[in-house]
C-alpha cells in the first residue's frame, strides 16, 4: 500500500523556487555582474523575492510565514530532537530550513539592493565597495545553497523521502508524527 500523500507545495511556490534557483546559478557561474543578462536577471529574482512575500501573507497555508516562522521555541525543539536523535517531521519547512530560507531570502534582497548601487547611483560610479559587497554577498548566499543542498539530501535519507522531488511535484507523504 502506498503512503498517503498531500499537495503541500502550490504551483507559486514551486514556480518560485525553481526561477530563483535558476537565477541564482545563471547569475553565480555564468554571467559577469554587469552584464545585462546579469543584472536583467537580478531584478527577475528580486521581483519574484516581492510575490514571494506578499504570498506569504495571502498564499495556502504552507506558504504562510506564520506556518513555519523560525520562532525561537521552534528552532529550540528542532535543535533538540536532532541532538537526540528523534525524529522532528513537519510537513513544511522544518525550522532550521525556515530559517535559512530566510537568510536565503534576505540574500536575494541584499544583492538586488547592492545590484542596483553598483549600476544605477551615479554617486557610486568608480566606487569598488558596492561591487565588494555584491561579490561577499553572493559568496554567502552561495554557501546558504550549499547547506540548503546538502540538508535537503540529508533530510532525506533520514526521512526516506525525496524532499528535492516533493517541491518539483508540490506532493508529500504524510507520517503520523507530522505537525
Amino acid at each position: 500500500m502506498r503512503p498517503a500523500t498531500i499537495q503541500l507545495w502550490d504551483p507559486l511556490i514551486r514556480l518560485f523556487h525553481v526561477s530563483v534557483a535558476g537565477v541564482f546559478v545563471a547569475n553565480y557561474f555564468f554571467t559577469e555582474a554587469g552584464d545585462d543578462w546579469h543584472t536583467w536577471l537580478g531584478y527577475y529574482a528580486c521581483g519574484w523575492l516581492l510575490v514571494r512575500s506578499v504570498w506569504g501573507f495571502v498564499g495556502p497555508r504552507s506558504a504562510r510565514w506564520q506556518d513555519f516562522w523560525p520562532t525561537r521555541a521552534r528552532l529550540g525543539e528542532h535543535l533538540a530532537a536532532l541532538r537526540q536523535g528523534r525524529a522532528c517531521h513537519r510537513l513544511g519547512h522544518s525550522p532550521l530550513g525556515a530559517l535559512v530560507m530566510l537568510l536565503m531570502m534576505g540574500a536575494i534582497a541584499a544583492l538586488g539592493v547592492s545590484g542596483f548601487l553598483m549600476q544605477e547611483v551615479d554617486a557610486l560610479w568608480g566606487a569598488d565597495w558596492p561591487q565588494q559587497l555584491h561579490g561577499w554577498i553572493a559568496d554567502g548566499l552561495a554557501l546558504l545553497v550549499a547547506t540548503h543542498l546538502a540538508a535537503a539530501v540529508i533530510e532525506s535519507v533520514r526521512a526516506r523521502e525525496n524532499l528535492p522531488l516533493s517541491m518539483l511535484t508540490g506532493k508529500r507523504r504524510i507520517r503520523p508524527d507530522d505537525h
